[in-house]
């Protein structure tokens, strides 16, 4: 079989599977061996990408790319010449470069070939629920009324009374009871978009670009205005300065304050809403006024909300005979998560049945309340925590909201 039949049977089967790479190391040195060198070096380097430790591949990359000293009149060379001609790594790693310009992809891209981020890279989605979407909860909804959407709704009665739209309303309260939905279903009712910011989308360890991803993420939202910007678990964000150790948490929070009133901060039609378990972790600075000025306690759902929530995690699931009045009252204190683990368990239950029996049923009441009994209230703990600060740090009365709901529970 002729070298170029060789060839051709090794491309066919490196077609095959081309992510074989002895296969592909085997062809590269057929090439080399048939004169085709550029290819060679081309099949080496993509062989040497797949397995960037692959010292066969390297070898290769390393004697294609130096080419080959042309014969000399007598035939032989001298050791000490042979050394004075053999090129440097360096000079290798020039050419390699050169070789390859064009032919094969980097493995790496350096920061400053890297493609900038395109400006709306933060996604801003138009939300579709409402707060009638959020079962109970009537007090919440009621100061949510009173302080963003009212003065909204009436301008001119917000310029009469001096009712300002500035600053942010902070979200706080167990983990799971529902903040992020609240959010995003005021944003709803404001008709604005909504823009989601974490720790992890802000926080970047280059030197200033922790501060670069917050500005951007307001002038995103100016963009977009009228707008919500949402930043999930603020306390990470916004942490404590004196408590953190690196300047990158304490360029952000630095940046975030300017961005929320600092001077030339045009932030017309762009609402703030923050939310956080943790609320004694924020930072100070970003609780005066024009910042996150207004705080709102989101607790456990009460009765009408527990049964939206479970109505809600049993509707596309097979059910009979539910009296969700019922579990609303054996579920007091549960939060949403809660709940909607305690319809996991019940399906799961259920399944297990099914399977054991080999006929399909539906999920009974007796299957939920049997999974409300192992499953636990999981805002246990941080009521703890909370009741140490209603009690011991609350001297501005800022956490008086969740004084009364502790004492109401009598746990304080």
């Amino acid at each position: 079989m002729g070298s170029e039949s060789v060839l051709a049977s090794l491309r066919a089967a490196l077609e095959a599977v081309p992510d074989d790479v002895p296969l592909r190391l085997h062809l590269a040195e057929m090439l080399a061996k048939s004169g085709q060198r550029q290819e060679a070096l081309r099949q080496a380097a993509v062989a040497l990408q797949a397995q960037p430790d692959n010292a066969e591949a390297v070898a290769m990359i390393a004697r294609l790319a130096v080419p080959a000293a042309p014969p000399d009149s007598g035939g032989t060379e001298s050791p000490d010449t042979a050394a004075t001609q053999a090129p440097s790594s360096a000079e290798v790693l020039r050419q390699l470069d050169s070789e390859l310009a064009g032919v094969a992809p980097p493995m790496f891209v350096g920061a400053d070939d890297s493609p900038a981020a395109p400006p709306d890279a933060w996604e801003v989605e138009a939300v579709g629920i409402r707060l009638a979407d959020v079962g109970g909860m009537a007090q919440v909804k009621a100061r949510l009324e009173a302080s963003v959407l009212a003065p909204l709704r009436n301008p001119e009665l917000g310029r009469l009374y001096g009712k300002s739209l500035r600053g942010g309303l902070l979200l706080y309260g167990p983990p799971g009871c529902g903040k992020t939905f609240i959010a995003r279903a005021l944003a709803g009712e404001m008709g604005a978009r909504f823009l989601a910011v974490s720790l992890a989308d802000v926080l970047d360890m280059w030197l200033g670009q922790s501060e670069r991803n917050v500005h951007e993420v307001f002038e995103v939202a100016r963009r977009s205005a009228p707008c919500v910007v949402f930043f999930d678990e603020v306390d990470a964000i916004g942490q404590k300065r004196s408590q953190q150790r690196n300047s990158a948490g304490r360029g952000a929070v630095n940046q975030l304050l300017t961005e929320m009133d600092g001077i030339g901060a045009a932030n017309d039609g762009v609402f703030v809403l923050g939310a956080t378990n943790h609320p004694w972790d924020v930072d100070v600075a970003l609780r005066r006024p024009g910042r996150f000025d207004r705080m709102l306690l989101v607790l456990p759902p009460d009765a009408p909300a527990r049964e939206a929530v479970l109505r809600f995690h049993l509707r596309d699931r097979p059910v009979a005979g539910i009296d969700l009045g019922r579990l609303a009252k054996r579920t007091d204190g549960y939060s949403g998560a809660d709940l909607a683990y305690v319809c996991e368990a019940a399906a799961e239950r259920a399944l297990l049945d099914s399977a054991r029996t080999g006929t399909a049923r539906m999920i009974t009441q007796e299957d939920l309340v049997a999974a409300v009994d192992e499953v636990r209230p999981s805002v246990g703990p941080w009521l703890e925590t909370a009741r140490n600060v209603a009690q011991f740090a609350n001297d501005n009365g800022t956490y008086d909201e969740l004084l009364a709901y502790l004492r109401k529970r009598r746990m304080a």
